[in-house]
């Protein structure tokens, strides 16, 4: 037996009473928060390239496209889906595996449900099946990904996403084996774009579940792939993470440890990686920001390496700053919060930010748990000798209330969306985003 198989099994016979409520409760609330970040990103065009193309490549009316009001195939959708989802990267985190879980399993739920009529409970499941892979897959190798310059969401994504249609399209076990294997030859995402601060990331998780449908799609129509994709000698993890993981870790205790119920909402719609940092920085709040002198600020060395570089004090656009550190706390600690406002073009060239960033002083402090879920200390020097100190254990995460209601444009929205999410009636369901998500463009 190898990973794939197993793996497959379980997705395949995994029923409606076999998942606690708590997990399926998780699962609507991430799902909710995902459709909530899609309709956010929809609202200011963040990801029009991706709606556009999606829309071009059209193909038979399986799926809608939310916020165009068309059907166009369900891999065209979910491209566009995963992009929207995390265009602001405001969607959530496993901190084990450093993936954004849901934006790699909402685009194939609703893609693929959507294209085959699925109904409530069985879209729940798939989701469920999607959101173990993609953490468990990660989370067997952490940090390894990011550690060769690979995006962990999109390499692992493929998988979760040819799962997740896998199992709505009701292949068998081994046709479902193949789809693995045929996925595995999509994974991907180059982290180059912190070199640039393009935004080449938010594509990744649409292209990882587009890959991951067209894999069940050409498995199911014939086409057979490796069975040792993820363990193998030149599979995921020695290809993509230099062998640095433990592929037992993806099926041990499956049904009995629910990886779903440890992704956590993003309360910043900037890179997981400072926001421990930026919950021990509200801590000090309020201050003047011309007092400061001087900012400490401890954080894991995995951490540093990505968004504490020194070419990131003066970001020169939006991914910029949502991967500097140094930036997103001084914009903290000069304005009381960070939000999608925080990023906004005429918000990044204010030079009382950028003078402040130059003031943050980074110290690398080894944990042994994963960076996003370390520790991290914020200590602020004033002008008039006063020191302030904030500290948190870990990142708090998010209340998904009044983010949902930010991100829809109001609390009757919201309460909206989370009705039809209780009742995962998908087409009501995509019917209501689709509406949402059109509002105010």
């Amino acid at each position: 037996m190898t990973v794939s198989s197993d793996l497959a099994a379980w997705a395949l016979g995994l029923r409606r009473e076999d998942v606690p409520e708590e997990v399926a409760a998780t699962a609507r609330r991430h799902l909710l928060d995902g459709l909530g970040t899609a309709v956010a990103a929809a609202r200011r065009g963040a990801a029009e390239p991706a709606l556009t193309v999606a829309a071009g490549l059209g193909g038979p009316p399986e799926s809608t496209l939310l916020g165009r009001g068309m059907r166009i195939s369900a891999p065209a959708a979910a491209l566009a889906t995963g992009t929207l989802v995390h265009a602001l990267d405001f969607d959530d985190t496993h901190a084990g595996g450093l993936v954004h879980a849901t934006a790699v399993v909402l685009p194939a739920v609703l893609a693929v449900g959507e294209q085959v009529g699925a109904d409530a409970d069985e879209a729940l499941v798939a989701a469920v099946v999607g959101f173990e892979a993609v953490c468990r897959i990660a989370g067997a190798a952490p940090h390894a990904f990011h550690g060769r310059g690979l995006h962990a969401t999109m390499a692992c994504g493929v998988f979760s996403s040819a799962l997740v249609a896998a199992r709505l399209m009701k292949l068998d076990q081994a046709t479902t084996v193949d789809a693995l294997g045929i996925a595995g030859s999509s994974a991907g995402g180059l982290l180059e774009f912190l070199a640039t601060g393009s935004s080449t990331k938010q594509l990744h998780p649409g292209l990882a579940s587009q890959a991951g449908i067209i894999a069940a799609r050409l498995a199911a129509a014939g086409a057979n792939g490796p069975d040792s994709v993820i363990e193998g000698d030149r599979g995921l993890y020695a290809a993509l993470a230099d062998g640095h993981a433990d592929a037992g870790l993806v099926t041990a205790d499956l049904g009995v440890r629910w990886e779903t119920t440890r992704i956590t909402l993003k309360p910043y719609p900037a890179c997981q990686l400072m926001h421990a940092a930026l919950d021990a920085g509200r801590q000090v709040l309020p201050l003047d920001p011309a007092a400061v002198e001087a900012i400490a600020v401890e954080v894991h060395p995995d951490s540093a390496a990505i968004v504490c570089t020194p070419d990131k004090v003066d970001p020169r656009t939006a991914y910029d700053a949502k991967f500097s550190l140094p930036w997103s706390l001084a914009a903290l600690l000069t304005d009381g919060e960070v939000t999608v406002a925080t990023y906004e073009p005429e918000s990044l060239g204010r030079a009382d930010v950028r003078a402040l960033a130059t003031r943050v002083q980074v110290t690398e402090v080894p944990d042994a748990r994963v960076a996003a879920d370390a520790p991290s200390r914020v200590t602020v020097s004033l002008a008039d000798g006063r020191t302030l100190t904030g500290h948190v254990d870990r990142s708090a995460g998010a209340a998904l209330d009044a983010k949902l209601a930010g991100n829809v444009g109001s609390a009757e929205d919201a309460a909206e969306l989370t009705a039809a999410v209780e009742a995962f009636d998908l087409p009501v369901l995509i019917t209501l985003a689709d509406r949402l998500a059109k509002e105010n463009r």
